[in-house]
């Protein structure tokens, strides 16, 4: 007798116990209707029959000739399930099936095992649905499939740790949507932006509902929370929107320069949570929720304005009131005892500005909207951080973040904004390099340099040049001495100066060439020897005209 594969068996069990008719398992199955109705008849009388059944892997085609395939591998669900036991009866296995209700019961129950293990497997559920159909002629819809595996993917809970923090410690901010509100102007809704500050020690909360976000707007809401509380906490933990970070960081994050001024004007650290970690500001997360479910849900109103009022009255009137799920006590309570522990407001208000970076132009000076700022002591061509007040500007530095310049605010366009010592000598780099040259030779020499310049502007440029084109012949010295000399005397051409470094430079010549001692300070192979000066004398004594010829007689007679 021929023995079904394992798989095939499973099968005709299957549907056999979901009523399925003999006439349609032979179609889905493939098998011969008396082979079935054997099984069935060992199924009700709990027959053995003794032989060996094969549990080789594959799926059998028509034919019953095996294919070469590799399926997944067979789950133990046929052996441990009571459906696919070959001992169980045909009553037991309905038994089973209706101990549990039509309509809580998923199509995929009889095969809960085998689909256990291939979910364990790490199969996904169109693969399930597809060998369910091969396999066992599954005849219902994948969705049920897929719902059926999405019950078996249980997850554990994530453990998260309990933060406790004392009173004025710390703060959280974030930004949510509000209720929908009229828009000025126009006859249409829309969802404004929701600013909540919450205090992590008692949960007090602060709300304001503003049309659109920027760096001012974010920094003030900010001064409007500490003002409603009553002084500030020692940190505040934000999310990493633009309007308070700029470049997120899990060590070194930087935040925005206007944001990070409010924050040191009022002594408050930042503490940025972690990016994709919204459980770091849970508190400011439950506490946004909260208000969009409960004091807005379902709300419209006709401003902005009459927004707010309305979530000023809800804290103060119903949230401020209520008693919290895991402290056990009244937020109002909490905040009474928090509030000496916040830290005071400064006296001093905050003053607003807008940054950019400028760049030092060749006459010194910076462009800030149309209007022109000294920004000396900083170099040409460098750049440097404008802050730009109400009513003034800073030029910094941006290494030392040192304050280089102040200058009064611009009134109209094209307005020059320096002082008296930015217009002593002109700006532009020409005459800068003329004064460092002469300052170079002498204080003297730069001294009046600058008296031609100011007296013919530019075109002492010229006499300027003559004066320091005197150094490449003659020493610095004799410049300098002649500068202090033409000083000395009103003389300011530069030909003058000229004819007083030369006559210094003959003087010194000579001085420089005579003898001190009377005695010869050259020596050299052509020049005679004083004792040839001395023969020459006595030969001019003696009569003799050519001395060479007296040395050579000399010569002659002592050879």
């Amino acid at each position: 007798m021929n023995v079904l594969q394992q798989d095939k068996k499973a099968s005709i069990i299957t549907l056999l116990i979901n009523g399925v008719s003999q006439r349609e398992i032979e179609k889905k199955v493939r098998v011969d209707r008396k082979t079935i109705r054997k099984y069935a008849r060992q199924a009700e009388s709990n027959k053995q029959e003794g032989d060996n059944i094969s549990k080789s892997p594959g799926v059998a085609t028509g034919s019953g000739e095996s294919v070469n395939q590799n399926p997944p591998p067979r789950p133990p669900a046929l052996e441990a399930p009571i459906a696919c036991s070959e001992s169980a009866t045909l009553s037991e296995l309905q038994d089973d099936k209706n101990s549990i209700p039509d309509s809580a019961r998923s199509a995929c129950e009889p095969h809960r095992y085998w689909i256990e293990e291939q979910v364990r497997l790490g199969r996904n559920a169109v693969s399930i649905y597809q060998d369910l159909v091969e396999q066992f002629a599954f005849e219902h819809k994948y969705n049920s499939v897929k719902r059926f595996c999405r019950t078996l993917h249980e997850k554990d809970p994530a453990q998260y740790d309990r933060l406790d923090f004392a009173p004025g410690e710390e703060a959280q901010v974030d930004y949510g949507l509000g209720a929908p509100s009229l828009v000025p102007g126009k006859t249409t809704y829309r969802r404004p932006r929701l600013f909540v500050m919450t205090l992590k020690y008692s949960r007090r909360c602060f709300r304001k509902v503003v049309w659109k976000s920027s760096k001012e707007t974010w920094a003030k809401l900010h001064e409007e929370a500490f003002r409603y509380f009553g002084g500030v906490t020692q940190y505040v933990v934000l999310d990493n929107l633009k309007e308070g970070v700029i470049t997120p960081d899990i060590y070194e994050p930087v935040l925005n320069p206007l944001y990070s001024s409010v924050l040191a004007h009022y002594g408050v650290v930042a503490d940025p949570a972690r990016v994709a970690d919204p459980d770091r500001k849970g508190s400011v997360e439950n506490a946004i929720q909260h208000t969009q479910n409960t004091a807005l849900k379902g709300r419209r109103f006709a401003s902005i304005e009459e927004q707010n009022q309305w979530l000023m009255h809800w804290e103060d009137r119903w949230a401020a009131t209520r008693i919290h799920g895991r402290t056990k006590r009244q937020v109002q309570e909490m905040f009474i005892e928090e509030k000496p522990f916040l830290k005071p407001l400064p006296l001093k208000s905050f003053s607003y500005f807008s940054q950019e970076i400028r760049t030092v132009q060749d006459d010194g000076v910076i462009q800030v909207h149309d209007c022109y700022y000294a920004a000396l002591p900083a170099k040409l061509h460098t750049k440097v951080i404008v802050r730009i007040y109400d009513y003034n500007i800073e030029i910094i530095d941006p290494k030392t973040l040192h304050v280089l310049r102040r200058h009064p605010k611009g009134t109209r366009k094209g307005m020059v904004m320096m002082e008296e010592k930015d217009r002593i000598f002109n700006p532009s780099r020409q005459t800068c390099y003329l004064l460092a040259q002469a300052a170079a030779i002498g204080p003297f020499t730069e001294k009046l340099c600058k008296q031609l310049f100011e007296g013919e502007g530019r075109q002492g440029h010229r006499r300027m040049r003559g004066i320091l084109a005197l150094a490449r012949h003659h020493l610095a010295a004799h410049i300098e001495q002649a500068s202090r000399t033409a000083l000395e005397r009103g003389l300011s051409s530069s030909k003058v100066v000229r004819k007083l470094v030369e006559n210094l430079t003959k003087a010194v010549i000579p001085e420089e060439l005579s003898l001190s001692s009377g005695k010869l300070i050259q020596e050299h192979s052509l020049i005679r020897s004083p004792q040839d000066y001395a023969l020459f004398f006595e030969m001019h004594a003696a009569g003799t005209t050519n001395p060479i010829q007296g040395n050579e007689r000399r010569a002659n007679d002592n050879y």
